[in-house]
Parts: structure tokens; sequence; C-alpha cells
């Protein structure tokens, strides 16, 4: 039962992460040659806020969201919590980098990066595991 659980949180992931490169490949002209490091000065150094803070708020509502677990539970019986906790992470991760894509191109690294954690961040068993327990623990 849990396998089953994990694998729909998969396919939403998968979904989210192929959805979000699909529109930089498209709409931001994603190469190799746009990937580069934009000059950064006082003008434009705002725009690094964004991965920044899509990041840590990210994390910071996983977090929270995960907080609501019972850990004296089964971990199938906390995956309703994991599921939204994940999304939400997810979401504002997409939001950001999208936010770099149509406010400023020319930043593009920086959403390929958030995208790049983005598909890291693949729920898996051992992964639902290890964030219910660090957030007990927390």
């Amino acid at each position: 039962m849990i396998t089953e659980k994990i694998k729909t949180l998969q396919i939403i992931h998968l979904a989210i992460c192929i959805g979000s490169i699909i529109a930089y490949i498209m709409v931001g002209n994603l190469s190799i040659n746009s990937l580069r490091v934009p000059e950064i000065n006082s003008s434009t150094g705002i725009f690094l806020g964004i991965p920044i803070v899509g990041y840590l708020i990210s994390n910071l509502l996983f977090k929270s969201q995960l907080k609501q677990a019972n850990t004296a539970l089964e971990i199938e019986e906390n995956m309703s919590i994991y599921t939204t906790a994940s999304i939400i992470r997810w979401s504002v991760l997409e939001a950001a980098a999208f936010a770099i894509l149509f406010v400023k191109p020319d930043f593009i690294i920086f959403g390929a990066m958030l995208l790049l954690y983005l598909a890291a961040l693949r729920p898996t068993i051992q992964r639902v595991k290890n964030d219910l327990v660090s957030v007990s623990n927390n």
C-alpha cells in the first residue's frame, strides 16, 4: 500500500518536473549557451533573491507542514500529510523558477538550478522515512 502511494507521488513529481523543463526549453529558449552566469550588479542583484527565497520558503513550508505528522503512527498513515507538504514544496520551487523565467530571463541559470534541485527531491520510501524522522527530532 505504501509503495502505491509513493508511486502516485512520484508520478506527480515527474509531471511537475517534465512540465517545468519543457516550459523552460520552449519559453526560455534553454540551451547550453543560455546557461551562463549573467553580470550581477546593484540593479540586478535583487533577482538573486528569487531562487534563494524560493528555496528557503519551500523548505520552511515543507517542514512546518510535516510537523503535523504523528510520528507514533505508521508512515502510511502520515502519507497524506507528506504528500501535501511535498506538493507545497514543489509548487514554491516551480513558482520561483517561473518567476525568474518571466521576470528576468537573463538569470535563467538560477531557475535551471532550482529545477535541478526540484528533480533531486524525487520521493522515495527512504526519503519519506528520513523526512518524517528529521521533523520529529526537531
